[in-house]
């Protein structure tokens, strides 16, 4: 198989073309296994997964992966069209984040998430309340990631193994009512001059800080 080939039209010996990242069609006699996908075996598969995904159908991802997946969620307020909601949800995919929630309007600009979407579960939820009830429902810790004065540092709190860590829009950060449901805040340290970082450089962060005490068994 071939990793990485040029982008049709384009020639090999042409330095400025851009590569065109993914497998060509399988050679020799085809696998067996019913998450094998004919069509990607036959025509090469470039989609955005990992080598070990690579020529197996959609479903089969998604129901391997949900086998695997971690016991931390993930939600993000959207009240005024987020632009990070994106980055998250592809932030979230790599850690393999249990569920992504969107809490308030529906629509989010989904070209940042670069196709993850399609592999990662998106919850809606109309408002905080709904939210919270779901949670409660579930008995996960809310833990809101921002900057208030009773925010504890996310670098030493023990993040607990079932939890949602909740994160505000750009600019206005947590709304007071998931501040207020919140079974903690978390702030992340800061040694610059900037009073805050992008959203999804944060939701980033504290995905890896849970990963770290949870999915190797660290205690950090």
């Amino acid at each position: 198989m071939k990793e990485t080939l040029p982008d049709a039209g384009a020639t090999t010996d042409d330095p400025a073309a851009p590569p065109r990242v993914g497998v060509g069609p399988w050679e020799g006699p085809w696998p067996d296994g019913e998450h094998w996908d004919s069509e990607l075996l036959a025509a090469g598969d470039t989609r955005n997964v990992v080598d070990r995904y690579r020529y197996w159908t959609h479903e089969a991802i998604v129901a391997e992966l949900d086998v695997r997946r971690h016991q931390f969620h993930v939600a993000i307020e959207n009240w005024q069209h987020d632009l990070n909601i994106g980055s998250v949800v592809r932030t979230a995919n790599a850690f393999l984040a249990k569920e992504v929630h969107i809490i308030g309007r529906r629509r989010w600009n989904r070209r940042g998430a670069m196709v993850t979407d399609r592999y990662q579960h998106v919850r809606h939820h109309p408002d905080v309340a709904d939210f919270v009830a779901w949670a409660d429902a579930e008995g996960l810790a809310v833990i809101g990631i921002d900057n208030f004065p009773d925010s504890v540092p996310l670098e030493t709190y023990e993040l607990p193994e079932r939890c949602v860590l909740v994160f505000g829009q750009e600019g206005p950060g947590l709304t007071p009512e998931v501040h207020e449901a919140a079974e903690a805040t978390l702030s992340i340290a800061q040694f610059g001059s900037t009073r805050s970082i992008n959203a999804s450089a944060a939701a980033a962060i504290a995905m890896h800080g849970w990963v770290r005490r949870h999915a190797f068994g660290q205690q950090v």
